[in-house]
């Protein structure tokens, strides 16, 4: 077995006699290039992250980043919809079979968990931040809508409840983006705190 048939896809280990790295298939690449991407644009946003950027973190070339996706905003806008994604799949699966507060109750824990996944949380916030574009903003109200719907669809729970929730996970947010947590502090004592 040769050197290059053990290596992990998706490392940065190049072949020796080509230069490039390993041949993974399509989608395999495309999913590298969007957590790569993901991290990016959740540091620096949607005007700070380049095309550069991203194709080195990745391992690819920024002509064949743009044969996956034709354009930056394009790249932008499936990790807008890939982090809603998320968002739905971890509720759907914490609130299983249960309705009502039940249902509501696990998902909140769900999203707490999800908090500390820094790149999600802050890929969240900038795409709130890059609503000024008209096509972002139309895939950010997308995703939220979508995750308001399930909220509701599952929990069977009135439309204040619903409210309430997202206003709570909103201010998780901004406080988990601040680290809220690990301060004490009369004014901090709602938030969560770090599992030991």
């Amino acid at each position: 077995m040769t050197e290059q048939a053990v290596r992990e896809p998706g490392t940065e280990h190049r072949d020796r006699a080509t230069g490039r790295g390993p041949r993974m298939p399509a989608e395999q690449r495309r999913e590298l290039v969007l957590g790569e991407a993901m991290t990016a644009f959740a540091a620096h946003g949607y005007a700070g992250t380049s095309t550069e950027e991203v194709a080195r973190r990745a391992g690819i070339s920024q002509p064949y980043l743009f044969r996956l996706f034709p354009t930056k905003k394009a790249l932008f806008l499936a990790l807008v919809e890939r982090c809603f994604r998320r968002v739905r799949d971890e509720f759907a699966a914490a609130a299983g079979e249960l309705t009502g507060e039940e249902a509501l109750a696990a998902m909140a824990d769900a999203y707490e968990a999800l908090l500390d996944d820094r790149i999600l949380l802050l890929m969240q916030m900038q795409a709130y931040a890059a609503c000024e574009d008209p096509e972002i903003r139309d895939a950010t109200r997308t995703g939220f809508r979508k995750l308001w719907e399930q909220i509701e669809r599952i929990t069977g729970l009135p439309y204040q409840t619903v409210v309430d929730f997202f206003a709570v996970g909103m201010l998780m947010n901004v406080a988990a983006a601040m680290n809220l947590p690990e301060v004490d502090g009369r004014w901090t004592s709602w938030c969560p705190k770090p599992k030991q």
